[in-house]
Order: structure tokens, then C-alpha cells, then sequence
């Protein structure tokens, strides 16, 4: 399977979860404390740790430590990218895959 819809498949996953899509959209508005957004959702360290982990490992946000803060933010640069590449999945192109199924191509995984 292309590279392109297994990387598109993991950033969906990762923000698929409520919880981690609400977190994004908090960190829409800017850089946040990881201390702010575990109280906004009153969770352990450990449960913000593993959601955070998801979400950068998917490339959706960074993060920078200072002192004993962790601070996460949106990438945005990437996230331009990928809503691009959303943008060309949801629309024709002449090099769209389902041009190739129109033409009887089959798909391999």
C-alpha cells in the first residue's frame, strides 16, 4: 500500500479519539502547558503522557520542555501539509485513483 495512505491512516487514528481531538482544538488557540490541558480534562499525568505521545508520534504537535513544563503546540506546517493531502483524497484529479478504477485497474493493499 502507498506510504501516503498509511501515514494519512495514522494521523486520523490519532485523532479519532475525542479526547485527543478536543486537545487539538484546545492547542488551536496556541501553545498550552501540559499542566493546563491535564486539568482541563481532570486525567493522570501518565493518561496525558500516553495522549500527547499518540499525537506527536502521528505529527499533529510538538513539544519543548522548560524547566520541569512540558509545552505542546500544533504543527502547523505539517498539519497545512496534511490537510492538503485530505483535500487531493476528496477531490478528482486526472491522476486520482479512481480514475484508475474507472479504467479497471485493480488496487493492491
Amino acid at each position: 500500500m502507498e506510504q501516503i495512505y498509511i501515514d494519512t491512516a495514522q494521523v486520523l487514528k490519532a485523532i479519532s479519539d475525542p479526547k485527543r481531538l478536543r486537545i487539538v482544538d484546545m492547542l488551536s488557540c496556541g501553545e498550552l502547558c501540559a499542566c493546563v490541558i491535564q486539568e482541563a480534562f481532570n486525567i493522570t499525568q501518565p493518561t496525558l503522557s500516553h495522549d500527547m505521545k499518540v499525537l506527536m508520534n502521528a505529527g499533529v504537535v510538538t513539544a519543548r520542555k522548560e524547566w520541569k513544563n512540558t509545552y505542546y503546540s500544533l504543527d502547523t506546517a505539517f498539519l497545512d501539509a496534511f490537510s492538503e493531502t485530505l483535500a487531493r483524497m476528496f477531490h478528482s484529479t486526472p491522476n486520482c485513483i479512481c480514475n484508475n478504477c474507472k479504467s479497471g485497474e485493480q488496487l493492491s493493499d
